[in-house]
């Protein structure tokens, strides 16, 4: 195991549990990059995923409407990943504002 840089981005709603998401944040050391986004360092095995994963469950009260996306650089394939470990996508805010190319349409 070693020690491997992730950014997370959280989204708690109204009601969330942030006591406990940000005391797990605080003992990862981890440091703010804007609202809800942090980075920090966790000595992590190939299963990371599910070992960050687990260890947010255990010190954070989740509701079924939180979002916790993870962000990390994959050396092998030398790309940068991401994925949901709570939550799923949503259509974005922005979605709409740019003009979109008319498709051609017939009448019969």
């Amino acid at each position: 195991m070693k020690n491997k840089t992730f950014w997370l981005s959280f989204d708690l709603g109204i009601k969330g549990d942030y006591n406990g998401m940000y005391t797990w944040l605080d003992s990862h050391k981890a440091k703010e990059c804007g609202d809800s986004v942090a980075v920090f360092t966790f000595n992590a095995s190939d299963k990371f995923i599910q070992e960050i994963k687990s260890d947010i469950q255990k010190h954070v009260q989740l509701n079924s409407t939180d979002r916790i996306y993870l962000l990390w650089r994959d050396e092998k394939e030398n790309k940068s990943k991401g994925r949901f470990l709570f939550g799923a996508r949503r259509t974005p805010p922005w979605s709409g504002y740019a003009p979109r190319e008319d498709s051609a349409e017939e009448d019969s």
